[in-house]
């Protein structure tokens, strides 16, 4: 009997799953196997919201697998030991896994293909399983990556999207011994609201994405008040859903709005295709700026905490501490108003985001946040938001700010976003604090360290 072991990494999922099918296609029997992994909770990435979303895609993993007459094998320590132990149980010759774009990923499966080889087994590494398109499918002439968006989204609408592989039906597993599952715990220490995880939930929030919100995304998608994003990114972060198809899908409905979403999926395979290349992009500066950081902890903290005096600022942050989660807009606000407004570095940031995002995804977080800080891709590096007039333009009659800032419930739409223009008598009950910068001062300070 021929059997093949399958490791589920970011690609918690049987719809769509080129590493799952590619296994049961070569082999009688396959084991379904994930590994709560040492490493990644050593490297710090094991979070709480990420690791009760885990949970619940785990949870329903294994009902997929048991509804098909099968079921989800589950280990934890280091996940090469692991891997090896139940390939040598079940008398596997082959273990599949899906390609990742990151240092640890890289470092992975070089372990695993060398532990494999010693033991007369074999590895297989599958591309366009995490995104859409391989992060190396397309590059320049004379590069190993694209640098600028632009040129980069016309290759990749230019190459497409591999065709959807069938979900199976059956799933013929070898018997080997599991750890038993971890559920969500209740007192895990999770943003209170943060979504329900899982394929299940996943492709009930793509459907009712694709009939009832895509086609206004382009007109919508920066109304921080309406809420009109898609929502999906913690699935995509997972793989409880296939990027390939929400493109295929979106591109199938065909609106304005449905392409326009297309091009913010791009973007997540443009930074998987960055940082593939630069894999110490995760840490270290794209292109280095020469910044002299400050760090002043008592402005961080009301960074974090979203209590900064500017509303828009304030509310998004508090939007993530409650959710683990944060609207676009609100992303790139918060994080210019770190590195730009207050100067901090944006490592700093980027690790607040890692320990609270849902979706916290390595090549997307840091690069976005360099993208924010002029250290990474952006084409206008020196590029500074005003949470003012952010707010005015994207939250003009306040709902946003009201929902997440209730200090603030009461005042007029005026001053929303300008509470300290109140007098102090009708400002004080409010209890919201006052700026703890000034906007036109911490630009200069800005423009002049880049300058210097």
């Amino acid at each position: 009997m021929t059997v093949s072991v399958v490791l589920f990494t970011s690609d918690l999922r049987l719809h769509d799953n080129p590493v799952l099918v590619a296994a049961l296609r070569e082999s009688e029997r396959i084991v379904p196997l994930f590994v709560y992994d040492d490493g990644v909770r050593t490297a710090g990435f094991d979070a709480p919201n990420r690791r009760a979303f885990l949970a619940d895609c785990l949870t329903d993993l294994a009902a997929g697998l048991r509804a098909r007459g099968g079921h989800l094998v589950l280990r934890a320590g280091d996940v090469v030991e692991q891997v090896c132990a139940v390939a040598a149980a079940a008398g596997a010759g082959r273990v599949h896994v899906a390609a990742g774009v990151t240092h640890y990923a890289a470092r992975r499966e070089a372990r695993l293909r060398a532990a494999l080889e010693r033991a007369g087994r074999t590895l297989t590494v599958h591309d366009a399983v995490v995104t859409a398109l391989a992060p190396g499918a397309v590059t320049p002439a004379g590069g190993d990556h694209y640098a600028v968006f632009t040129p980069y989204l016309k290759r990749w609408n230019q190459a497409g999207v591999r065709d959807l592989v069938a979900t199976p039906r059956t799933v013929r597993v070898a018997e080997v011994a599991s750890d038993p599952l971890r559920p969500r715990a209740a007192d895990g220490g999770h943003s209170p609201g943060l979504a329900e995880g899982g394929e299940t939930a996943g492709r009930r929030q793509l459907r009712k994405w694709l009939s009832t919100g895509v086609a206004g995304y382009e007109d919508g998608h920066d109304d921080l008040a309406g809420d009109a994003t898609s929502r999906l990114s913690p699935f995509l972060h997972f793989g409880a859903l296939s990027a390939a198809e929400v493109v295929h899908l979106a591109r199938r409905e065909g609106s304005p709005g449905a392409l326009a979403f297309v091009r913010q999926l791009a973007w997540r395979e443009f930074h998987h295709q960055v940082l593939a290349a630069r894999p110490d992009a995760a840490h270290e500066d794209y292109r280095a700026r020469g910044d002299r950081w400050r760090t002043d902890e008592r402005e961080i903290a009301a960074w974090r905490e979203g209590r900064t005096g500017y509303p828009l600022v304030d509310a998004a942050m508090r939007q993530l501490a409650h959710e683990g989660w944060m609207h676009n807009r609100g992303r790139m606000l918060v994080a210019s108003f770190l590195t730009k407004t207050l100067y901090v570095d944006w490592r700093v940031g980027a690790r607040h985001f890692l320990d609270l995002l849902v979706d916290g995804d390595i090549a997307n977080n840091q690069l976005n946040w360099q993208w924010a800080a002029g250290t990474g891709t952006d084409t206008r590096p020196n590029r500074v938001l005003n949470p003012v007039v952010q707010g005015k333009r994207f939250d003009p009659h306040g709902a946003y700010v009201r929902h997440w800032v209730p200090e603030l419930a009461g005042v007029e739409s005026r001053f929303i976003h300008e509470p300290w223009k109140l007098q102090d008598t009708d400002r004080a009950p409010a209890g919201y604090p006052l700026p703890i910068v000034d906007l036109a001062e911490a630009r200069t300070r800005f423009e002049q360290a880049r300058t210097m």
